[in-house]
């Protein structure tokens, strides 16, 4: 999904509960540190310095499995060694902030005696990783201020990115949480196909539904189907243009465009992920030869993106986020729409909608991470006509192990139905 979830559900509209983050058992426990570990040697990494002010980084707090409870006001910072002991520096006010992380504890009340214990605990250091991204490349895992980069690096350490790091030990997917993306994607289609029949239904009745009107059934049917955390994005001819839009005000009448954007996951648990698709319909008897030609260009950028994915995951050839992106929009660009791509190809998908793993995008900014096994992104290139229409593609895809690719939320759109269109 494009927008943000906050954004998109408006507060008259009826709609899912507010997305939050899942609780989950306070700390870090020795499976996950042993993962961390095995990382950091693999990326000949000598440790991961994650460090938090008033939750500046919430990648930090995920990692150790920190949760919202408790207060943790001042600065503090916990080093994860490729090998060895968490070493664990804290507020002398705050001394149980990190109780659920294993390893040793050292307090500071001052700056310099803050300074004189990280430099303690860096001593031997020459590679660690921070969450710090070159030249803001991927700025989702760019957390720490340069004002702290700049203190490490006065302690002796070359930092580098954790991008690597984070998307293996953040976004890599378990059987069980692969199924509940599947199962996800799966609702979600049905509720698109059910709020598209109901919009044709009401032209139909000679009174046609408004976007708001559509936001109002498909939520409450998504509510129905169990699903949480997310909800949908209803669009009508121009402001289908808009990938961000949160009008509500269109009337989804007699040959209009019907973009439908949904997401949302199974259940509130710290394993349901996100399922996260777009279709597009035609609310008339047959589909105008212009929208088609843009569609169809859509949907080609989108099957040479799910190409790419299937010919060089199947042969055990790393793929980068940043491959996947210019793979569609290489199509796009082909037939002349270059200027009307507004967004990046995917994004990662994990418990949260757009989460912290590889983004299939060389377009906003350069992902040039590879896929990893059991990880979920989406697909979903754009073509956006201002004032006028705008047709998107998304899907769900998942890559297993062993060469596999697959799918979510059904089979890809072909081609816009016409919803009017009198029996055959």
């Amino acid at each position: 999904m494009i927008a943000l979830i906050s954004v998109l559900l408006v507060a008259q509209v009826a709609q899912p509960a507010p997305s939050r983050e899942p609780e989950q058992p306070e700390g870090l426990p020795p499976d996950r540190l042993q993962k961390i570990q095995a990382a950091l040697q693999e990326e000949k990494l000598d440790g991961w310095l994650l460090y938090d002010f008033r939750g500046s980084d919430p990648i930090a707090a995920r990692v150790l499995g920190l949760s919202t409870r408790g207060p943790r006001s001042r600065r503090w910072y916990c080093y994860l060694p490729a090998r060895g002991v968490p070493q664990k520096l804290v507020h002398a006010i705050e001394p149980h902030s990190l109780d659920g992380v294993p390893g040793q504890i050292s307090t500071y009340a001052s700056w310099r005696v803050r300074d004189r214990e990280l430099g303690r605990i860096l001593r031997g250091a020459r590679r660690i990783a921070m969450q710090y991204s070159p030249r803001n490349e991927i700025p989702t895992v760019a957390k720490v201020d340069a004002g702290t980069l700049e203190l490490v690096r006065s302690l002796g350490p070359e930092i580098a990115t954790s991008a690597e790091l984070v998307a293996r030990i953040e976004s890599v997917l378990t059987p069980d949480e692969l199924a509940s993306q599947a199962r996800a994607a799966e609702i979600i289609a049905q509720m698109q196909e059910a709020t598209a029949q109901e919009a044709a239904r009401r032209i139909r009745d000679g009174r046609p539904a408004t976007e708001r009107d559509l936001l109002d059934f498909a939520s409450q049917r998504m509510q129905e189907a169990g699903l949480v955390d997310g909800g949908p994005l209803v669009a009508v001819d121009a402001h289908a243009a808009d990938p961000h839009s949160t009008a509500s005000d269109g009337v989804a009448g007699r040959n209009s465009l019907l973009l439908l954007d949904f997401t949302g996951r199974i259940d509130t648990g710290p394993h349901a992920i996100q399922g996260d698709l777009t279709r597009v319909y035609f609310l008339g008897e047959r589909v105008p030869d212009e929208i088609q030609r843009v569609a169809v260009i859509v949907f080609q950028a989108r099957d040479a993106a799910l190409d790419l994915l299937r010919q060089r995951w199947s042969a055990g050839r790393p793929v980068t986020g940043a491959d996947v992106d210019h793979a569609a929009r290489e199509v796009i660009e082909r037939a002349g729409f270059g200027d009307h791509v507004l967004h990046r190809t995917g994004h990662s998908i994990d418990v949260r909608v757009h989460g912290d793993g590889v983004n299939n995008d060389d377009f906003e900014t350069r992902d040039g991470r590879r896929h990893l096994a059991g990880t979920c992104s989406s697909v979903e290139p754009g073509i956006y006509l201002p004032n006028r229409f705008g047709i998107r593609s998304e899907v769900d895809v998942c890559l297993l192990e062993g060469g596999k690719v697959e799918v979510r939320g059904g089979e890809p759109q072909r081609a816009v139905p016409a919803l009017l269109a009198p029996p055959q």
